[in-house]
């Protein structure tokens, strides 16, 4: 399976918002919508795509800033590990809204590409990493050289190690796409990557 992913670094924190889709397919899923959704639907639209499902890797404001507005577009289907429901309101921008709720080692379809939800808290309670094919979706889990900050509400810095272990763990290569910031692969983040 070819993937095709564009990635549109959106807001303030220039959160790395993912839309992927088979090649050559038009139903796609976005991860992490965090903000400006009038870009993504412009982008959608001079692509030619039909956003069919957003996947959230956390709750946090600015990831999920565009979800109501997209899902009132298009009627996608959203994606939640429901832990991130504990979260404070004021982390998530009031209350999340979804659709739909994965937990860990859930099998899930989205737009048509098979994905393998690992619970990865630390971040937060109810963070999560998504495995499609080669590609690992990490939110703020895993970032280029680092790891998701743990001190906000929510945040558990030895749930954050255990996590970060067991996607050290993890057979095979992956390319990683991580919530903010420039990407990188697995291999090279366990070999230079101090948290891992």
């Amino acid at each position: 399976l070819m993937l095709q992913i564009d990635t549109l670094p959106l807001g303030d924190y220039q959160t790395n918002c993912y839309i992927v889709r088979p090649e050559g397919a038009k139903e796609c899923l976005v991860i992490d919508p965090g903000y400006e959704p009038e870009i993504i639907l412009s982008f959608l639209k001079e692509k030619g795509l039909e956003l069919s499902v957003i996947a959230l890797t956390h709750g946090h404001f600015d990831h999920v800033g565009a979800v109501r507005d997209l899902a009132a577009e298009t009627g996608c289907r959203v994606y939640l590990d429901p832990k991130e429901l504990t979260l404070p309101p004021m982390l998530t921008a009031g209350p999340l809204y979804y659709t739909d709720t994965y937990a860990d080692s859930d099998r899930v379809t989205l737009a048509g590409m098979d994905t393998l939800v690992l619970e990865t808290p630390g971040h937060t309670p109810g963070s999560v990493c998504l495995l499609i094919d080669a590609h690992m979706f990490a939110g703020d889990t895993l970032f280029a050289g680092s790891c998701g900050r743990t001190d906000l509400p929510g945040g558990d810095p030895r749930a954050m190690r255990d996590s970060l272990r067991r996607l050290a763990k993890l057979e095979g290569n992956f390319f990683v796409h991580p919530g903010h910031g420039p990407g990188s692969t697995l291999d090279r983040e366990k070999q230079t990557n101090p948290y891992l």
